[in-house]
């Protein structure tokens, strides 16, 4: 019996209640997160690590969940939510020269230039914050919406730069994938957000040119690293294989969130391009025949010709996986997205979920063992968060959207 002809398992109320009490059982881990100035780093056993400063990719990724933990009607996720963004306006923001520092103590900030991958999440947070009708969200989205615009956003690229320095003079010499990757996520909830096509429209020109243009040409794997001129470079970060974010060569995870993104993307603009579809499919394949490895699990890195570089498997590439599996399967029907869904799921429960002390584990050895040799601790239940809602609503331009409509069934 073909799976198609069986019963998929998103449409399973049973399934859909599982899926339900693990996103409760996640928020539940990331309240712990809560601190005066904002979400700090969880350790494995889900206590803060005082070792770490605040960051301010994950006080805006916590404010993203807590908003989308509020639009499902979860109890005490609206304020965390507010709290956040409170911590984006009072912790993180350069009121003298405008945007956001990445990271924070006590004293004031650890270093001022500004990255677009931390805004990408200031633009992710505060639209979905917006849409979550949470009191302030508008006026800081509207600030939000206009840095990425005049200080990130280049119409000549149709992509972002990677960092400016703190006055915005000096741009830094290096475009990255994994930054305009999370720009285009912002950019669709941003459309969501306030109804301006101009954001749609910018989110396809980064998928043109990182995913049609130069992923299409390297047989789908995503190439991250560039020059000012966007010419790759194919070298970069080889001495730093591990770097948390933006290791050397290829990363199937990406692989895999680019695909789900051209699915929100097809579904977000009124005429999308015929070539987004193939392209997600294109990119899943080529991820998983790349990535998985046994005894299971997806690999964090390999080179330009999907050979293993750093073999650890990282929590967040898995749940990527089940998002896109998701999606796909929904768009076209295909049985081996179900199973792919299916099989990420499976890894997931047997080798990632720490039903004694909450959340997943973030990073396993080759042997599948809980390790930390690229991440400490459990410093983010976003990705994690995403996998147990994605299945559960369909593709649109973003979650906050679709739970603010009502397409959670």
């Amino acid at each position: 019996m073909s799976l198609s002809s069986s019963l998929t398992w998103r449409r399973l109320p049973s399934h859909r209640a599982w899926l339900g009490a693990e996103t409760g059982r996640l928020l539940e881990f990331g309240r712990g997160a809560r601190v005066e100035q904002g979400f700090g780093w969880l350790d494995a056993a889900g206590t803060l690590d005082p070792r770490q400063p605040l960051q301010l990719w994950i006080t805006t990724r916590m404010t993203y969940v807590f908003a989308l933990g509020h639009l499902l009607g979860i109890p005490g996720c609206g304020p965390l939510a507010d709290h956040g963004l409170r911590a984006v306006e009072e912790t993180f923001e350069d009121r003298e020269h405008g945007g956001w520092f990445a990271e924070v103590s006590g004293d004031g900030p650890l270093h001022t230039r500004k990255e677009a991958y931390s805004h990408a999440f200031v633009l992710l947070a505060t639209a979905s914050a917006t849409i979550a009708a949470r009191p302030g969200a508008q006026q800081l989205l509207d600030r939000a919406a206009d840095v990425v615009e005049r200080r990130f956003w280049s119409e000549a690229e149709g992509a972002c730069a990677e960092a400016r320095d703190r006055d915005w003079r000096e741009s830094e010499a290096y475009r990255g994938a994994n930054a305009n990757m999370h720009m285009v996520e912002a950019f669709l909830a941003a459309a969501d957000a306030t109804g301006d096509p101009a954001w749609g429209h910018r989110a396809l020109r980064v998928a043109e040119r990182l995913i049609r243009d130069v992923a299409g040409a390297h047989d789908w794997r995503v190439v991250e690293h560039f020059d000012a001129a966007w010419t790759p470079l194919p070298d970069y970060n080889r001495e730093r294989p591990r770097d948390r974010f933006r290791p050397f060569g290829v990363t199937p995870g990406h692989g895999l969130e680019w695909s789900r993104l051209l699915l929100h993307l097809h579904a977000a603009l009124p005429s999308p391009p015929d070539w987004l579809v193939p392209a997600a499919r294109g990119l899943f394949a080529r991820a998983v025949d790349d990535g998985w490895q046994e005894p299971g699990g997806f690999v964090y890195t390999t080179d330009l010709g999907g050979r293993p570089v750093v073999s650890d498997r990282l929590h967040w590439v898995v749940a990527e996986e089940i998002g896109a599996a998701a999606a796909l399967h929904e768009v076209t029907g295909g049985d081996d997205f179900e199973r792919w869904y299916r099989t990420g799921w499976d890894f997931a429960d047997a080798h990632l979920r720490d039903r004694r002390r909450g959340s997943w584990r973030h990073e396993l050895d080759e042997q599948l063992q809980a390790q930390e040799r690229t991440w400490t601790g459990k410093p983010d239940v976003y990705h994690a968060l995403q996998a147990t809602l994605l299945p559960r609503v369909p593709v649109t331009a973003s979650l906050a959207g679709a739970l603010r409509d009502d397409l959670l069934s």
